[in-house]
């Protein structure tokens, strides 16, 4: 004798279907999020990379560039990126800023 939960297979692909669609869902948030701490790390080292003169300007731009860096490195952590070598290579960032993350 075999027992079956209520509703047979189709409570079980129902119940399959709503996770599928939830982990889709989750999923595509964290590549937005990934994208958007992206584009912000790189308009800060853009910003930093474009700038001249003034001392305290550069170090408020440093700090603005580590900070979204960091968020950066964080979120592609979540998303289970653990290695940033290439990313810091690709994307030029400067060891100043890498310092203030903590690597070197």
């Amino acid at each position: 004798m075999s027992l079956r939960p209520p509703g047979g297979a189709s409570a079980a692909s129902f119940a399959e279907i709503s996770f599928d669609a939830l982990g889709h869902e989750i999923l595509a948030e964290k590549a937005a999020a990934l994208g958007r701490a992206g584009e912000r790390a790189e308009t800060c080292l853009k910003r930093l990379g474009d700038h001249q003169d003034g001392a305290g300007d550069r170090a408020a731009l440093v700090r603005q560039a580590s900070d979204a860096v960091y968020a950066w490195f964080i979120q592609r952590e979540l998303c289970g990126f653990r290695r940033h070598d290439d990313i810091i290579r690709d994307y030029a960032i400067p060891r100043e800023v890498l310092v203030r993350l903590g690597a070197k």
